[in-house]
């Protein structure tokens, strides 16, 4: 993730730079391609974060180092999956309640989040972002469809 994990805050300034990557890539794309873009980076930042996590565990002497970020690119990805993203500009409104709704609920870790990073090698970093994800995503379709259409 570019050095985003050696940075102060580096799940929020990963998550930050995820955001930042996707919007040219869902800005001027349909709906149809947003959604595979979701879906894609999810897999992709996925299984680069369970096949490398065994590394990043033996490199820095924690079961969830927070130099390894790429469980939060997974997140944020999963958050953004499905959103109504309009085309142009207004994305950034989308990612940015992407953003803060995914790091509210990736530090608070509402159950079952907490509990799931207790999962061997990469499952328990990963899974308790995806878990936080799906929070995420939850209040940011209530947000954008309901309460502030765009």
């Amino acid at each position: 993730m570019g050095g985003a994990g050696y940075l102060p805050a580096s799940g929020t300034f990963a998550s930050l730079l995820t955001c930042l990557m996707l919007w040219p890539l869902l800005a001027w794309a349909s709906a149809l391609e947003q959604m595979v873009v979701a879906i894609l980076g999810t897999i992709l930042f996925s299984v680069l974060n369970v096949v490398l996590a065994p590394w990043a565990i033996a490199e820095f002497g924690d079961k969830d180092p927070g130099k390894f970020v790429l469980d939060e690119a997974a997140g944020i990805c999963l958050t953004v999956l499905l959103l109504p993203v309009r085309n142009g500009w207004s994305v950034g409104i989308t990612l940015a309640a992407a953003f803060l709704a995914f790091r509210v609920f990736d530090i608070t870790k509402p159950p079952p989040c907490k509990r799931l990073e207790h999962l061997p090698l990469g499952w328990g970093i990963l899974c308790d972002d995806l878990a936080a994800a799906v929070y995420a995503n939850l209040v940011c379709q209530i947000m954008l469809r309901w309460a502030l259409p765009i």
